[in-house]
């Protein structure tokens, strides 16, 4: 035994720590360091007592150079930006790990093998910089696109510096927009102004980490003399600047007050004041076509002297009459049916386009302003399907969508948002044999006798005897709808092999729109909890597999799912993976941005939200000498948003307890666990040694 594993044995054993927040004897707080230096000799020696098992096991090669041939494949879509006539596309492949960032021309996108401008190499910036460089995206100047703000993480974190870019010139701007590292937004108000909000100093960031003071930002001015236009309260959640514009030369400027995670004022910024606007919290801008402004519902809106807007539905509203301050007149736009849900809005030059769910399947239409009502296209696009809004601009009515499903690779079409016209313009080739595979759709009924839709994906002779290994995930929470989508890691992986895959639609996901996840928030969470085990017990009934064989993993909000399935059912899983998780749900508000998501969890500062989180937190209610699947935890160094302090005090707790279990801590990847291509590869192939071992082996 060497030195360091000595010592993170004796720091296990060190005193308990008393809680000042909760009161609560808690011997593992110090692991809640993120990067502190006794936490992270625990760190290393969890890895290495965990990584060999799994990474010696002759599958694990095979598993990682397939997940990364995937990964890196060149024959993948370029995911399209569209920016006044050009594509922009970020790429990642072997020989750019951390990746490119280029540029070509619609019509070159269109073609087998378009030519590409290189604008930014992540690869080279980071090694002549000393920098582990992680793309977070960019934000380019309507109308003209030319100029960027070019969004970067080191190792992976959420917050992020922000440098502009001349994507004409293919450089960064000399002397243009430069923010140092802080948890950001920003927007353009015009070619010499942002307005941003961010990290100003002391006092100016919420409970949660996120700012909560946005000011007005000049070119060539240093962040000292940036003009504070609105100031919130360090109990909000975050405060953010958004500026709408449409191909008329329209532009509204807005703050966002979250007050809570679902819940906002909106203000209007005439340039120099901020005007509060009558829109109920949860109902959302989300983009601007010929001067009406588009509202999402997630709840019930009756405008003053008008009828009750349903929650689930798109509304317009005049930019005429946001800015004269007059009574707002929405009108509806989409009104969903009982099993319908918006997954996507996005706007062109002249149209709106939505993306929703029919029973999980994806639809789209076309909707026009007209001058009574707006009218609707739908395009007929294969069925059965997952479809997504993939890009659209405002300069332009074409749009592009993509289309796929658990065994139908993913496809790219274009849109003409005026006549309808569609065409197929690229595929991906298959990365699994399907041939012998099909998909079906099924409900297992909940405790509430709700009936929860959930699709399975197996071989067509499954024999029916309880013997198919089967790997279950879910999410339940935020509003986040799981739909059909196209792995081709899990199908090479696993489906290939012979396993089945389970994907679920249980409640406080958006499957169903925001009834079927506010079923499920604060104290109503446990009925997501009795979904998701409804459904391995109607995968049992239907001998699809058995405890012996099935295996669960989810991640962020759906790690907290395994970690509760993990403590109140045990009996049902044979393994069960949690990915960078939530588990201390007494202490999650104070572990990085957790206090933001109180309007989701609840607060231990309510005592009936207390004592809820206090009977289903997974950390609190493990049991010394329960009979447990040995579970797989993996989270990152890097992640600032949930952090690895959860799933840290969990593995220690288990161990303390005797318990078995395998945990594993990268150093870089922030939440997503994908700082570069080589990464999720890794813990894909490190994950499906686990499942083959326990459902396959059953060790």
């Amino acid at each position: 035994m060497t030195f360091r594993t000595l010592f993170a044995v004796a720091l296990l054993l060190a005193p308990a720590a008393i809680s000042a927040q909760t009161g609560i004897d808690d011997p593992y707080v110090w692991l809640e360091d993120k990067d502190g230096a006794r936490a992270m000799v625990w760190v290393e020696g969890e890895n290495a007592k965990s990584l060999p098992r799994l990474q010696k096991d002759p599958r694990y090669e095979r598993f990682y150079q397939d997940a990364l041939r995937i990964a890196s494949a060149q024959d993948r879509i370029p995911a399209p930006t569209q920016a006044n006539g050009r594509i922009l596309n970020f790429w990642r492949d072997t020989a750019h790990p951390h990746g490119i960032w280029r540029a070509t021309s619609l019509a070159s996108y269109a073609t087998v093998r378009p030519e590409w401008k290189l604008l930014l190499d992540l690869d080279a910036l980071g090694t002549a910089e000393g920098k582990n460089w992680v793309w977070k995206g960019s934000s380019c100047l309507p109308p003209e696109e030319r100029l960027c703000l070019v969004q970067l993480s080191e190792g992976g974190e959420d917050a992020v510096t922000v440098r502009e870019f001349d994507v004409s010139a293919g450089r960064f701007v000399d002397g243009g927009f430069s923010l140092p590292t802080s948890k950001q937004d920003l927007a353009w108000v015009d070619k010499d102004t942002l307005l941003v909000s961010r990290d100003w100093g002391p006092g100016t960031t919420t409970s949660s980490g996120y700012p909560f003071v946005v000011k007005l930002l000049r070119r060539g001015s240093s962040l000292a003399s940036a003009s504070e236009v609105y100031r919130g309260s360090p109990s909000d959640t975050n405060v953010s600047p958004a500026v709408l514009t449409d191909a008329t030369g329209n532009r509204l400027a807005l703050i966002v007050r979250s007050r809570t995670f679902f819940e906002s004022d909106k203000l209007f910024y005439d340039g120099k004041h901020t005007i509060n606007l009558p829109i109920p919290g949860r109902v959302d801008a989300i983009g601007m076509v010929r001067g009406q402004i588009l509202f999402e519902l997630n709840e019930d809106w009756t405008p003053d002297g008008a009828r009750k807007l349903p929650a689930g539905a798109v509304v317009a509203v005049s930019l005429a009459d946001i800015r004269d301050g007059g009574d707002l007149s929405p009108r509806i736009v989409f009104r969903p049916g009982p099993r319908q849900a918006v997954q996507g809005v996005a706007t062109t030059r002249d149209k709106v386009l939505i993306a929703y769910t029919d029973n999980v399947r994806g639809r789209v239409a076309v909707y026009s302003p007209g001058p009574k009502r707006w009218s609707a296209l739908q395009i007929a696009l294969p069925d059965n399907l997952a479809i997504d809004l993939a890009s659209s601009s405002d300069r332009s009515n074409t749009a592009f969508l993509t289309v796929a499903g658990y065994l139908t690779p993913s496809s790219l079409w274009s849109l003409d948002a005026v006549t309808g016209a569609k065409r197929q313009l690229k595929s991906t080739p298959a990365r699994f044999d399907a041939a012998h595979d099909t998909v079906e759709q099924f409900e297992a009924r909940s405790s509430d006798g709700t009936k929860i839709p959930y699709f399975i994906v197996h071989r067509k002779d499954m024999p029916l005897d309880s013997s198919t290994p089967t790997i279950m995930t879910g999410y339940g929470g935020f509003l986040v709808s799981s739909t059909p989508h196209y792995s081709g890691a899990i199908g090479k992986l696993w489906i290939e092999r012979g396993g089945s895959f389970v994907d679920t639609n249980i409640r406080g996901g958006g499957e169903f729109g925001p009834a079927w996840h506010e079923a499920g928030r604060k104290t109503r969470r446990q009925i997501i909890y009795d979904d998701f085990a409804a459904i391995a017990k109607d995968l049992f009934a239907r001998k699809f597999t058995g405890p012996a064989r099935l295996g669960i993993y989810g991640g962020s909000n759906g790690g907290l799912l395994m970690g509760v399935e993990l403590n109140q059912h045990p009996e049902l899983w044979k393994a069960v993976v949690i990915q960078v998780p939530l588990l201390d749900m007494l202490r999650y508000e104070q572990i990085q941005a957790g206090a933001s998501w109180v309007d989701e969890y609840g607060s231990v500062s309510v005592p009936e939200e207390r004592a809820f989180l206090a009977k289903i937190s997974p950390y609190q209610n493990l049991r010394k000498g329960g009979a447990y699947p040995e579970p797989f935890i993996w989270t990152t160094t890097k992640d600032d948003r949930v952090g690895p302090q959860h799933a840290r005090k969990f593995a220690a707790r288990m161990a303390e307890y005797g318990l078995p279990y395998l945990y594993y801590e990268d150093t870089a990847g922030g939440h997503g666990g994908d700082a570069d291509i080589t990464q999720r590869s890794r813990t894909q192939a490190l994950e499906m040694v686990y499942f083959s071992q326990k459902l396959i082996d059953g060790k």
